[in-house]
């Protein structure tokens, strides 16, 4: 004998309810977009992190091989004779090797190396800080080499210009008086400069950090659509292509986000040198810097200004110390 089931009448969802779903959706949508983005940041802090701490590695064996830290970029005769920026001189012990010996005539007077090398520009990853959404396919890096508390004057809006003479500005002694535009003196000496990089290449050795490696930024972070020497010459090995033209006199984040010449804004062009030229990121507060020591700290964009001058500076003398 067969059971015979009874089935009331199946019922649909009125338009109400499927109302309420779909709104319980996108409650639940909504709550998670920010837990997923803030994963997704800490995981592109942590890689910028390692690739700074890559670079540390190397520029310390470079020194290890060569007796001082790699030079900002080197010309040999002309200004066009480039043989690249301290990132070029980093490539061998980034296990980039292959394109380092691809570069010709690096001793040769008035010859552009980097502009007849035949794999320059080249896209490499660990030049790129992940949380920076400037045009990936750009053959720029994100991590620039300090000049410290440099001065900077330009296009007539300096207003940072106090802290790399600030005793003349009536700040106070605070160790240090910087030449104006040492970057730009090809015959700067290694007491003008008060960071650890321009683009001239000025020898810099360990020994002449007497304030100490643990306690003088050696690279840090920059966002290459809101610089123009980044942005437009779009080539990290070359020695004029922006990744030594940074100075911890601007503030850590400092918008230069306009991209008009100086005289349309002067205050936001990433053409007016005296403010484009600071350390800055997309992460949230501040940016990361690579020391001496070869550790990488992440530091706030409140930091006390003096104090961040001087952990730019490698030989102020004073007692200051990273946070």
């Amino acid at each position: 004998m067969r059971l015979r089931t009874l089935r009331g009448p199946l019922r649909a969802f009125t338009l109400i309810e499927l109302l309420v779903v779909i709104a319980i959706i996108a409650i639940l949508i909504g709550l998670l977009l920010p837990a997923v983005q803030k994963v997704r940041e800490a995981a592109a802090r942590m890689k910028c992190q390692n690739n700074l701490k890559q670079f540390g590695l190397a520029i310390h064996a470079y020194n290890d091989a060569n007796n001082r830290l790699p030079p900002g970029g080197v010309t040999i005769g002309n200004w066009g004779s480039d043989k690249g920026s301290w990132l070029v001189f980093t490539l061998p012990f980034m296990e980039q090797d292959n394109i380092f010996r691809q570069i010709p005539n690096m001793t040769v007077t008035n010859v552009d190396s980097v502009g007849t090398c035949p794999v320059l520009p080249a896209r490499i990853s660990y030049m790129r800080c992940p949380s920076d959404d400037y045009n990936f396919q750009a053959t720029v890096s994100n991590y620039v080499g300090s000049q410290g508390p440099q001065c900077k004057v330009y296009c007539g809006y300096e207003p940072f210009q106090q802290y790399c003479q600030p005793s003349v500005s009536g700040l106070g002694n605070w160790g240090y008086n910087a030449k104006p535009s040492v970057d730009m003196d090809p015959g700067a000496n290694a007491n003008e400069l008060m960071g650890v990089f321009n683009r001239h290449g000025t020898e810099i050795t360990f020994a002449s950090i007497s304030d100490g490696l643990s306690n003088t930024i050696f690279v840090g972070e920059t966002l290459a659509g809101e610089h123009d020497h980044i942005r437009s010459v779009n080539n990290w090995a070359r020695v004029n292509g922006g990744n030594t033209h940074i100075m911890t006199t601007v503030p850590i984040n400092y918008k230069t986000d306009q991209i008009v010449g100086c005289a349309a804004n002067p205050q936001r062009s990433y053409a007016n040198w005296a403010v484009a030229w600071g350390f800055k990121s997309r992460h949230t507060g501040g940016a990361n810097f690579l020391f001496g020591d070869g550790s990488v700290t992440f530091l706030n964009q409140n930091i006390d200004h003096k104090t961040y001058n001087q952990l730019g500076c490698r030989f102020d003398g004073q007692p200051a110390s990273r946070p």
